[in-house]
């Protein structure tokens, strides 16, 4: 199944994809410089599921008995513990504390007996290798993970073969993952959490989760709360691989009454699922190939599937979230009607604090534009903590960045300067090469119309 390049809200983002094309779940070096150095985040904390027991069973039978394709799968399919990895190839120096840091949360939160070893045996193996190198492999992925092989050659060899075909699993013994190594450390990372989860767990992604990084829109880069809860799910003692559709289902609502109570007694709410059509338009629009025009004429028969189908959640606010992004250019005004109307769609719906955190960044850009630093300040300051709680370093430096012009056009140079100089390390763990980041800088700055000729540092 394939995941098409994609803009997260406000951010591009290359996907992934596995073999055979249409049916492989998938995603997308610290420089030693003269800028501060990359900064981390502290201990995570994600918070609970905001979902009902009912829903996330729904959600959990979706994610793990279909493909991104539509494809319905036999069987139930898992490890079965303890799990083994391994890291080969020339991984980035990011990849070995982040990679440990997602073992340590994978072992507490999903209950998952997973640790590394140097072995060749080891079940699953990440081999960091070049973008270019899987860009030759499938073109339009970022980083992906197949089935059956333990490294690219192999794969090569193998990619047409049965036992790299998804839908032919009835257990799993053996995944390679591979990510780049000259990509940031936070692209590295994100590959991490998202291919490794669907190495374990569900290899279906669905639009209509909305505090997941099983979601092709790509907004939650780390694993949440409700992704954890997902995985503990998939390797609860009452589960095992081999198990067709209606005995997981009958075994859910015990299972989830037991990790998380919390759950039953929320409301439940209708599954909504998302149209094939309304998926093509968003990867026609967001996917690389078509003209400006193509991309605007996607954008907008998304918005009118989602006006038809009656939503009014987070992909109805996606939709004029994309149009903004096709039409920014083209009518600048009529963007950014697109991107209020998307944060109303997010304000009414919960679990969409960080989707709103993207747009608020869109809407202070264009406020710096205006000169009006007083607007810009009052939209991103909010976001800062939502950036944080969600480990995004690139979103979080942008905001800073917006944050300082901002400041700088309230008449406070000084503290604009402060600011300014606090985000570069999160850039550096954003962004990567210090190219990207002063490119960043740059693209920020010039959103000013009274920089010219100020000193940004």
């Amino acid at each position: 199944m394939i995941r098409a390049a994609a803009i997260s809200l406000g951010l591009l983002l290359a996907g992934c994809s596995l073999t055979p094309m249409s049916e492989t779940p998938t995603r997308a070096v610290i420089a030693e410089s003269a800028l501060p150095p990359v900064k981390r985040f502290a201990a995570p904390a994600p918070t609970p599921p905001l979902a009902s027991n009912a829903n996330i069973a729904a959600d959990f039978m979706a994610l793990h008995f279909q493909l991104e394709s539509g494809r319905t799968l036999p069987v139930f399919t898992r490890f079965e513990e303890p799990l083994t990895l391994r890291v080969t190839g020339r991984p980035a120096p990011s990849l070995g504390p982040d990679l440990a840091r997602l073992l340590a949360r994978l072992r507490d939160e999903a209950g998952i007996d997973i640790r590394q070893v140097r072995s060749e045996d080891a079940a699953i193996t990440i081999e960091a290798v070049s973008r270019s190198d899987i860009r030759r492999a499938l073109p339009q992925a970022a980083c992906f993970v197949i089935p059956n092989v333990s490294g690219l050659d192999e794969f090569r060899r193998k990619r047409r073969a049965p036992q790299t075909n998804w839908a032919n699993l009835r257990s799993r013994t053996r995944m390679a993952i591979f990510v780049p190594f000259d990509a940031s450390p936070q692209e590295i990372r994100d590959c991490l959490h998202e291919e490794l989860a669907q190495a374990l767990g569900p290899l279906n992604d669905l639009y209509r989760l909305r505090e997941s990084v099983f979601n092709d829109d790509n907004v939650h880069t780390v694993l949440t709360g409700y992704d954890m809860l997902i995985l503990r799910i998939t390797y609860d003692r009452n589960l095992r691989s081999g198990m067709a559709r209606d005995e997981v289902a009958a075994r859910l609502p015990a299972i989830l009454a037991r990790l998380n109570p919390g759950g039953a007694a929320r409301p439940s709410e209708p599954v909504q699922p998302t149209p094939r059509a309304w998926i093509d338009a968003v990867q026609t629009a967001l996917g690389p190939g078509a003209s400006p025009a193509i991309r605007r004429d996607a954008a907008a028969r998304a918005l009118r599937i989602g006006a038809e189908e009656g939503w009014t959640d987070h992909r109805r606010a996606f939709g004029h979230y994309i149009a903004g992004r096709m039409l920014q250019v083209h009518d600048p005004d009529l963007a950014q009607r697109h991107y209020r109307a998307a944060m109303r769609y997010y304000d009414q719906t919960p679990g969409t604090g960080l989707h709103s955190a993207y747009v608020a960044a869109q809407l202070a850009a264009h406020a710096i534009t205006r000169a009006d630093g007083a607007a810009a300040l009052a939209l991103v300051r909010p976001q800062m903590a939502v950036a944080r709680a969600a480990e995004n370093a690139a979103l979080l430096s942008t905001l800073m960045l917006l944050e300082a012009e901002a400041l700088a056009l309230s008449g406070q140079p000084d503290a604009a300067r402060a600011v300014r100089l606090d985000s570069l390390g999160w850039a550096r763990y954003g962004f990567g090469a210090d190219w990207a980041v002063r490119a960043k800088l740059g693209e920020i700055a010039a959103l000013n119309p009274r920089s010219e000729g100020e000193e940004r540092l």
